[in-house]
């Protein structure tokens, strides 16, 4: 065959190779990377959760496990409710469990919100908020500890979210319980926005200019018709882009697209436009791989792959860009950073400060790897007293000093001083105040009372009988927060150490944790058991009380202790309480009573006329007077021993 023959064989080869499967555009070399776009879908589905009808409750729970791939992320939460101008009827607590350091923006209006996280992972500006602190728990340390704070309406595990929305309307046809499922559907009581992996490329040995924006919608749990908008901002200095859009889904899905330049549309099924809903476009058929669309982009002649995203099935994608051209917004380090910002963001970074408390010594840590993704830059790190400066012990900036130094101001029992920070992008620097208290004057009382009015201390109770704990803090700071983290009566060595409160909960059905006091006094009640063989004599009730400084994530763990006595009913000699003595007192006074006015009934029905009749001139025999007499007297006497002598 000669070289004439071979160049036409050859170029018939090349054409069928090109119009196989793994044609020679989808073998083009495209190396997708990490870009800085801004890509977002709103989604109800959650790897795992519940939602529940809970229209009896007093405090709904609504419980939130997040997991984030960045070490700082901003979260964005809106709980809404269906009447906006009116209020919500009862309280609402709101519990977020995160894994890496937060910075929570909420919006609740009208809502009485109650937050509960752990405060070293979760950072908010919000003033006024009732917040709970938390401690590392478990999945189901949380939702055992939520359960016993109010009726839990839902519980949903999120990934990477960075909006969501959180709707408080009953769900009529929810069961009354909540019970996590994997893949739930939250329906209208939860929408969320994860964050989006958005990567690019540039297609090599393309001459052309055009830039292709590809979107793939993943098949969903079932194959049932769905309408996806789409959104496309594309910020274009001069008339429309030399762009394209490719819109890749499963067959039953079709595309309402809403973009404000023209673009040259490629999309499977069918679609149509927002400014023409009802005219409906018939789709291509186009690969359903990676490979396979970045070759159809290099069939339209485009250069560069500017966004390539894959999304779950969702309802809502939104595309923005800040240019138009061919030029990649690549991202070295996509995972470590945050979308692009203009300046730093101080008020994020300034919420990062916060107070670790001694018994002497105030100490502010602010690590770099948080500080870094913030594009801030620090000049200078002080207390009010500005030669007190910052360390820099490499991977983080230390701010510390002692209760008598800095500028440290102590007005009862509370440690007052200012964080000032200045930064390269700002002529003038952030302030925050900042407060510690000092322990060694904060002492706590434990007591037992045997009446609900908590009025006088006891030390010794019966079994069967009910007991009240108050655990009291002196001097009272209204900056200090008490929570019991733990409580156990020691009955040993007769019987068991009976567990009372366990993680701030009580623990069975014979413990309440009741209202706190007037000035923040922890309360609860439990019941002993009224049999016990052998019964014990005298136990330990002891009590850990956990000390926070308002939503500081450290806190002084104290624990106090009372001995008590214990008395058995039917003990020969026992000493009676007070409850035992009270009554026998009202009770012998009220037979007394009783007893007196019986008498004074008989008496008055007794005793002789004041003017008695003549008297008859007859002698009567001596015996028979006597007799009389005996009879008049004995019918006045109600004990039994007299009356039995008559007989």
């Amino acid at each position: 065959m000669d070289r004439s023959t071979l160049s036409p064989v050859v170029a018939l080869l090349l054409a069928v190779c090109c119009l196989s499967p793994a044609s020679c555009a989808e073998t083009a070399h495209c190396d997708l990377q990490p870009v800085d776009l801004e890509v977002t879908y709103s989604i109800n589905q959650v790897s795992k959760g519940c939602v529940a009808q809970v229209s009896n409750a007093t405090v709904e729970v609504h419980i939130l496990f997040m997991e984030f791939s960045r070490e700082m992320s901003e979260l964005k939460l809106a709980v809404q409710m269906s009447k906006q101008n009116g209020t919500w009827p009862r309280k609402v607590l709101l519990v977020l469990s995160v894994d890496k350091t937060v910075f929570l923006q909420l919006r609740a209006p009208g809502i009485p919100i109650l937050l509960a996280y752990n405060p070293k992972h979760v950072f908010q500006d919000s003033q006024g908020l009732d917040i709970t602190p938390l401690q590392d728990l478990t999945k189901s340390e949380l939702l055992s500890w939520a359960d016993t704070k109010g009726a839990i309406a839902s519980v949903a595990e999120l990934s990477d979210p960075q909006n969501i929305l959180l709707r408080l309307d009953q769900a009529p046809k929810s069961p009354s319980s909540c019970s996590p499922e994997p893949h739930m559907n939250m329906g209208h009581r939860l929408e969320w926005q994860p964050r989006v992996s958005v990567r690019g490329c540039r297609l090599e040995g393309v001459a052309g200019h055009k830039v292709a924006h590809i979107l793939r919608v993943l098949p969903g749990p079932e194959p049932r018709p769905q309408t996806v908008n789409v959104k496309v901002e594309l910020s274009c200095t001069s008339g429309d882009p030399d762009a394209v859009l490719i819109l890749q889904g499963p067959p039953y899905v079709s595309w309402l697209i809403d973009a404000n330049h023209n673009m040259q549309i490629w999309a499977t099924g069918k679609y149509s436009f927002k400014i023409f809903p009802k005219e409906n476009i018939s789709g291509l058929v186009l690969p359903d791989t990676a490979q396979g669309l970045l070759g159809e982009a290099r069939k339209l002649n485009a250069s560069v792959v500017a966004s390539f995203v894959e999304f779950p099935l969702t309802r809502v994608i939104s595309l923005q860009a800040n240019s138009c051209g061919g030029g990649l917004q690549t991202s070295p380090t996509p995972v470590q950073t945050t979308p692009a910002k203009e300046a730093c963001s101080e008020v994020l970074l300034m919420s990062l400060l916060q107070p670790n408390c001694s018994e002497d010594t105030m100490t502010l840590e602010l690590k770099k790897n948080l500080i870094l993704p913030l594009k801030c830059t620090i000049t200078s790190l002080t207390f009010l007293d500005p030669s007190c400066q910052a360390e820099d012990r490499g991977d983080q900036l230390v701010l510390h000093s002692t209760y008598s130094n800095c500028g440290m101001k102590l007005m009862d029992s509370v440690v007052h001083n200012e964080v000032v920070v200045s930064f390269l992008s700002s002529s003038s620097p952030q302030r925050k105040h900042v407060q510690c208290v000092n322990m060694k004057s904060v002492s706590l009382k434990l007591g037992l009372y045997l009446t609900p009015q908590f009025l006088q201390l006891s030390n010794v109770i019966e079994l069967g009988q009910q007991g009240f704990v108050q655990v009291s803090m002196s001097p009272w700071i209204p900056e200090l927060t008490l929570e019991l983290d733990s409580c156990q009566l020691d009955l040993r060595p007769e019987a068991d150490t009976v567990e009372l409160i366990q993680s701030s909960a009580a623990k069975g059905s014979c413990v309440s944790l009741l209202s706190p006091g007037v000035h923040g006094d922890m309360r609860f009640s439990f019941l002993l058991r009224g049999y016990m063989v052998p019964t014990p004599k005298a136990g330990t009730l002891s009590c850990t009380v956990a000390m926070r400084l308002g939503t500081s994530s450290l806190d002084d763990r104290r624990t106090v202790s009372m001995r008590l006595n214990i008395v058995s009913p039917d003990m020969p000699g026992k000493t009676l309480v007070l409850p035992a003595v009270l009554g026998i007192t009202f009770g012998a006074f009220l037979i007394g009573a009783l007893l007196t006015a019986a008498l004074w009934y008989i008496y008055s029905h007794t005793r002789p006329p004041s003017k008695r009749d003549p008297v008859v001139a007859v002698a009567a025999p001596a015996s028979s007077e006597s007799s009389s007499t005996n009879h008049s007297i004995g019918s006045t006497q109600s004990t039994p021993c007299s009356t039995s002598s008559m007989a």
